[in-house]
């Protein structure tokens, strides 16, 4: 009989593979619709490119508002079309580190970069999964990818992302709450060809207590909305030694 530690990552496994599978196809061609200027979107789809432009902005103004980003080296951890990782580029950053589990993905995103004059000396893509990252940056973004991940995994990777972060952590996820648990759990919360892989709703303190045993405290926090779309945001810092 099987441990259930090689069970469980047997699983953990089979699900990173669905996602990415997922990604390569149906998902980066519907996904790469909902992050576009596309009009071949249905009203689901585009009140979650809504929500998540409404993520993105406020991550950019938030990053923007001590005026050196020329001084600073981000990581955008699960990148998708580079929906932050461009702007924040042209924002001035420093450099940019941007990766994705789907390499249809990263692909597509190293040629947006591209049509608006993102050469690699500005913006480096890199396709993998999150537990693969490596590097030391300024600040580490994550935004809208815990949705894959259970609990215990979303933490772990809390911890992760945290350990690649010298100053700053921005991290986003779909916050756990009785009412979006019922719309979760009667199919409502992303219904129909929205949702092709599993998603998980987050508990908020669970988040915040990975991040705070990696040293670091949070600093801010919002929650983005839109219909059929929910993302709690929050920005930590690292703790100043004493």
């Amino acid at each position: 009989m099987p441990a259930p530690q090689a069970t469980g990552a047997a699983a953990k496994a089979a699900e990173k593979q669905e996602v990415k599978g997922y990604f390569e196809t149906t998902g980066f061609e519907r996904w790469n619709r909902i992050y576009s200027d596309s009009e071949a979107v249905n009203k689901v789809q585009r009140n979650i490119r809504i929500g998540h432009q409404k993520t993105v902005d406020e991550v950019l103004a938030w990053v923007q508002e001590s005026g050196d980003l020329d001084r600073r080296s981000f990581c955008d951890a699960g990148c998708g079309v580079g929906s932050l990782a461009i702007p924040l580029a042209l924002a001035g950053a420093g450099s940019v580190a941007a990766s994705d589990l789907s390499e249809a993905m990263v692909a597509e995103a190293r040629r947006r970069a591209t049509a608006v004059g993102i050469g690699p000396d500005r913006l480096q893509f890199s396709a993998g999964d999150l537990e693969g990252l490596q590097g030391r940056y300024d600040t580490v973004i994550c935004l809208d990818v815990f949705i894959h991940y259970p609990q215990p995994a979303a933490e772990e990777m809390v911890r992760h992302l945290a350990a690649m972060a010298d100053r700053r952590l921005i991290v986003s996820f779909a916050p756990f709450t009785p009412l979006l648990a019922l719309l979760k759990g009667i199919g409502q919360l992303f219904p129909g060809p929205s949702r092709t892989t599993r998603a998980y709703t987050l508990r908020e303190e669970g988040i915040v207590r990975a991040a705070m045993g990696a040293g670091f405290n949070p600093l801010r926090r919002t929650l983005q909305q839109a219909p059929f779309y929910y993302s709690r945001v929050i920005e930590f810092g690292r703790r100043q030694a004493r």
